[in-house]
């Protein structure tokens, strides 16, 4: 568990006033209420912002948090609150939109029959990963997940949206663990199977595509695949191994698009029979004059 410096999610000094942290919470919390804001986290930095606000309007509570914060403790280091923590403090909660508190608030404030929780608390959030393959990742579709919760495993149906990316959070309201007044939330990060042919850049597909020597050097074309289908890619005449090609906005789905690159990789064909072996030798008194390494001269 790590230590949240609630002065630092407000944006206020350690003696700001209550009116200084009711101002400061107010413009916070209209920029990031998750009904206007445009902002990815905005859900998550909206719930921070209620729970340090509930801390520090109260003047119980941050007398009791302000004298853990003096012991040094900064945003980010590992924490365990002590044994004796809020003793002769009697903890009370506002009904409203406190619900959803984080681990550190829980052990401070909410722990050991100390506060008196309102009719409003929401069980807590669950976290859960998800590997997604590329296809569905790159056309939507639905997943199928298990979280275990106290009241036992539960199997959920998730819906991808089409481009999404790994890193990427899934947030599933009601599906954490039950509390008084509902569930918690479920947090699905989402990870992208390696793929048989493709790779991933950023939003841009990586194509490795095996081409024979004379494909390459004479020039063809050739029935390529994309995650949206196959489509015809003329390779130029005289081409070399590890070319790259450019089929633009068919990579994954974004604004803008990403586009898919085709990497040529040159095969060469093996002389398994006589027959073979004389067309090679051939191809050796035809090109002697060909100097593969003639950089290293």
């Amino acid at each position: 568990m790590k230590f949240s410096d609630y002065y630092e999610t407000l944006g206020v000094g350690e003696n700001a006033s209550t009116d200084e942290i009711k101002s400061a919470y107010r413009k916070l919390a209209r920029k990031y209420h998750p009904d206007v804001s445009k902002e990815k986290d905005a859900e998550e930095r909206f719930k921070a912002i209620n729970e340090a606000h509930e801390v520090l309007k109260d003047e119980e509570k941050r007398k009791a948090y302000d004298q853990l914060k003096r012991s040094g403790f900064r945003s980010g280091d590992d924490f365990r609150p002590p044994p004796d923590f809020g003793r002769g403090h009697d903890f009370r909660f506002d009904e409203g939109e406190g619900a959803g508190f984080s681990e550190f608030f829980e052990s401070l404030f909410g722990g050991g029959g100390r506060a008196r929780r309102g009719p409003t608390r929401r069980g807590r959030d669950l976290e859960a990963r998800l590997s997604v393959p590329l296809e569905v990742a790159y056309a939507g579709g639905t997943q199928r997940v298990t979280v275990a919760r106290r009241d036992g495993p539960k199997t959920l149906d998730v819906r991808i949206p089409a481009g999404i990316a790994s890193g990427q959070t899934i947030r599933l309201g009601g599906q954490g663990e039950p509390g008084p007044a509902g569930a918690g939330d479920l947090l699905i990060a989402i990870e992208i199977a390696p793929h048989r042919w493709f790779e991933l850049d950023g939003r841009d597909v990586v194509l490795r595509l095996p081409v024979a020597p004379w494909e390459a050097a004479l020039g063809a074309k050739i029935d390529v695949p994309t995650l949206s289908g196959r489509v015809s890619l003329r390779i130029p005449e005289g081409s070399q191994g590890g070319r790259r090609m450019r089929l633009r906005e068919k990579g994954m789905p974004g604004q803008p698009p990403g586009d898919q690159y085709v990497v040529l990789e040159i095969q060469t064909p093996p002389a398994s029979s006589d027959t073979e072996r004389r067309w090679y030798e051939s191809m050796r008194e035809e090109f002697a004059a060909f100097r593969p390494r003639s950089a290293f001269d």
